[in-house]
């Protein structure tokens, strides 16, 4: 579930405080292409407001219409779209897309309290909606879980899917930080250095003051977890790679300029890595944009990583490289 639909649940909650009356519309199955994909969350509000999103606006429209018109489902049911070429082409469909949703209404509000605190903990929460009774009950659930449909019973999964350890508190690991937040990663940030703790306030991080390889160890990284060595500092650096290559983390990356990548790599080649552990590492970390500036890199490291964990094969296209390109140059010491 994207940390984006958990702000659609806050925001209901407002409104169902304020005295409105809200419906929730969840996606529950597509075929053919669909602009959002299934668990993506929308919030409708008695005068037409809305949160979230379940398609790229036209559907969202329509819902807006029903209620408008006084179409206000009592209990939770089904609404589909798309189901011929013409209402494909109304609702703004691409390819032939179908959408199935579920529309209930906000009633009771005790599992919606419970699962935001629980989601604030960090904690993965796994929401079945029974059709028909409206019944909501709450599960713990594990990384990797998914939404589910059986046709009577409609499963979302809440709370961060994915975790990102970042190796330095400085200035990019602030940007990564909040940046990677709305991607669904809940972060952690690790840092010894007494003056980068100080002024650390990014909200909603983990802050760890251990050192880089016992806080990779105590972490258990698995195929959900991203670690990323942004100090420019080997000691620390290299610390924190080489537990995290041998680990199951699905990405592996660390800042620096090819030279000093390939520095890197023969040091690590002197420790107990296999040279498959070693070609694991994403270096110099990120996608190849022409990046100047810190938020510019922070773009180029989470969209590689966006990449990796979507399955997609990185195809890096650059110019012949130098020391002097801008792209060197931001992952030079």
């Amino acid at each position: 579930m994207d940390a984006l639909d958990l702000a659609v649940l806050q925001r209901a909650r407002c409104w169902h405080g304020d005295g409105h009356a809200v419906w929730l519309v969840s996606v529950v199955e597509t075929w053919g292409s669909a602009p959002r994909p299934v668990g993506s969350l929308l919030a409708v509000r008695d005068d037409g407001a809305v949160a979230g999103s379940v398609s790229g606006g036209c559907v969202e429209d329509d819902l807006v219409r029903r209620v408008s018109q006084g179409e206000r489902p009592a209990a939770a049911g089904l609404v589909c779209y798309g189901v011929s070429k013409e209402e494909a082409s109304r609702f703004g469909l691409p390819c032939g897309g179908t959408l199935r949703l579920l529309v209930e209404p906000l009633v009771a509000t005790a599992w919606l309290e419970d699962l935001l605190q629980r989601a604030g903990r960090h904690e993965l929460v796994a929401r079945t909606v029974e059709l028909g009774t409206g019944t909501v009950t709450l599960a713990a659930t594990q990384r990797g879980a998914r939404p589910a449909f059986d046709g009577e019973r409609f499963t979302s999964i809440f709370g961060p899917q994915w975790r990102l350890l970042l190796i330095g508190a400085g200035q990019l690991s602030r940007i990564v930080a909040q940046m990677a937040q709305p991607l669904g990663f809940s972060v952690y940030v690790c840092d010894p250095r007494s003056e980068y703790q100080v002024d650390w306030d990014v909200a909603h991080v983990h802050f760890e003051v251990g050192m880089p390889d016992d806080v990779v160890l105590a972490m258990e990284p698995d195929a959900h977890t991203a670690i990323v060595a942004l100090t420019h500092d080997p000691k620390l650096d290299d610390m924190a790679l080489l537990e995290a290559l041998k680990s199951p983390a699905f990405y592996v990356g660390a800042l620096g300029s090819r030279r000093n990548t390939h520095k890197r790599r023969e040091r690590l080649a002197l420790f107990d890595l296999a040279d498959e552990e070693i070609q694991r590492l994403h270096g110099p970390v990120g996608l190849y944009l022409g990046s100047r500036t810190p938020a510019e890199i922070a773009i180029s490291i989470l969209a590689e990583i966006v990449a990796v964990k979507n399955g997609i094969p990185i195809v890096q296209v650059a110019p012949a490289w130098s020391e002097e390109t801008p792209e060197a140059a931001r992952h030079a010491p």
